[in-house]
């Protein structure tokens, strides 16, 4: 998210080298490069015209200290600002209320409603510690009740079995009454879409939000809709009391207009992002972050949260002592760690967390992705155990083997060993200093993908 808004705003502070202070004339170019920046990135254009208006007075005539360049001043403006228009602080769901906590999803139909539905639910499960109830009041799409149910089942959230003869407002009621009598924590509320803002959509949202009285109204929307997204929000916020936002489809958005736009139009916060299908890919929304990954300086926070999050401790501490006592990774090693870096959001997930990596050439970045680590895997696992465990066995008749077992070349294979050896050497290389350490204390993985 965000590559093509980062990539042009970066490019717009090398005009500002080796001037003394920032003035109108020696940010003009950087100001319109920023607003063709934005513009492109199909944000609305009076929050366009309001972000350039704050950045340029709070730009112009600012001092350069002896450690700042008029470049990195002009970066901390943009960054204060963009934070100031993603939002300011983060904002986490409010379930302060006697339980169980309603949360209404709302949106149009196709934006993602149901999958954030169970999205949330595991996010609630997991990282709160929350027993949550799923339940669906969208009577006209096909299958949609069967669909939350499969996804409930899938995140280990209850389900309420609607009935789709009733009407949503009673359903919804009925599904408040079972989560009170069940003690859940939470009731998630996933109500039908249509294809646009209509009357009659409006009313039932309506009767389904006086029926149950959530705390938390979320208006769910497709990141890739641009400033249609801050309309349609700007819509249902007019219809319905609403709370926050969940983007969703943020990871196919390169532009990021409707994440910089919502906010602003409608005043309301965005509580998460939708980074890919899976249900686990959902991320509470930090403006700071956010602003930083945009101006190309990482986020490095979210990627140690999600490595603390996501590694097998038990693996991390076995690989660490293996490295301390001077023995090589074997290929099993090595697949855990490409594992891992998937789980992780694959390259594109990573490299966006990392300062200054959206800035290196797209074709340095797209050398490595997702589709050739996951080759890379098939390799392995196309081996025998002995096999992982000592690749100098692999001579040319086992090789050939391992090639038709995973559907590739020869060349393929040759290819994974020699990056592996690559990396065992620099592993060992590694394995003299403290090592424990640096993967603190064992509580994390490698960094993932060494040796690339």
């Amino acid at each position: 998210m965000f590559e093509n808004l980062s990539e042009r705003l970066s490019q717009s502070l090398h005009n500002l080298g080796g001037k003394g202070r920032l003035s109108e004339d020696n940010i003009q170019q950087a100001l319109r490069d920023v607003r063709m920046a934005l513009l492109e990135a199909d944000v609305a254009l009076p929050v366009v015209t309001e972000f350039v208006a704050h950045v340029r007075e709070r730009a112009v005539g600012a001092e350069v200290t002896r450690s700042l360049t008029p470049g990195q001043v002009f970066v901390r403006i943009v960054n204060d600002e963009l934070v100031r228009l993603l939002g300011g602080e983060q904002q986490a769901l409010n379930l302060r209320t006697q339980p169980p906590a309603v949360i209404m999803l709302a949106g149009l139909q196709g934006a993602g409603k149901t999958t954030s539905a169970a999205k949330l639910a595991r996010y609630l499960k997991e990282r709160e510690r929350k027993r949550v109830l799923l339940a669906s009041v969208d009577v006209y799409r096909p299958a949609a009740i069967e669909q939350l149910e499969r996804l409930a089942e899938q995140v280990g959230a209850s389900f309420f079995p609607s009935d789709p003869a009733e009407a949503p407002a009673a359903l919804a009621a009925a599904a408040l009454a079972h989560g009170r009598r069940h003690y859940v924590d939470v009731v998630i509320i996933d109500t039908a879409g249509r294809l646009h803002v209509d009357a009659s959509m409006m009313a039932e949202a309506q009767a389904v939000h006086a029926a149950v009285q959530p705390i938390e109204t979320l208006f769910v929307v497709d990141s890739m809709t641009g400033q249609d997204a801050a309309q349609t929000a700007r819509a249902f916020d007019a219809a319905l009391p609403l709370t926050g936002v969940i983007l969703t489809k943020a990871d196919g958005d390169a532009r990021g207009g409707a994440a910089l736009s919502i906010r602003q139009v409608t005043g309301k916060p965005i509580k998460f992002m939708g980074m890919g299908e899976k249900v686990e890919a959902l991320e509470p929304f930090y403006p700071d972050r956010i602003a930083s990954r945009i101006l190309g300086m990482g986020d490095v926070l979210s990627l140690v949260e999600e490595v603390e999050r996501k590694a097998d401790k038990h693996k991390a501490d076995k690989l660490a002592r293996k490295l301390q006592k001077g023995k090589g990774i074997s290929l099993e090693d090595y697949r855990d760690q490409l594992n891992q870096m998937l789980e992780m959001g694959g390259v594109a997930g990573i490299m966006e967390k990392l300062p200054g990596a959206m800035q290196l050439p797209e074709a340095a970045r797209s050398q490595v992705n997702d589709r050739e680590i996951r080759r890379m895997i098939a390799v392995i696992n196309s081996m025998t155990p002995g096999e992982r465990r000592r690749p100098e066995i692999l001579k040319a008749s086992r090789k050939q083997r391992v090639a038709r077992g995973c559907g590739l070349e020869v060349q393929d294979v040759n290819r994974l060993l020699k990056q592996f050896q690559q990396t065992q050497k620099m592993m060992k290389r590694v394995g003299k200093l403290n090592l424990k350490g640096m993967l603190g204390g064992g509580r994390g993985p490698l960094p993932p993908g060494i040796g690339f």
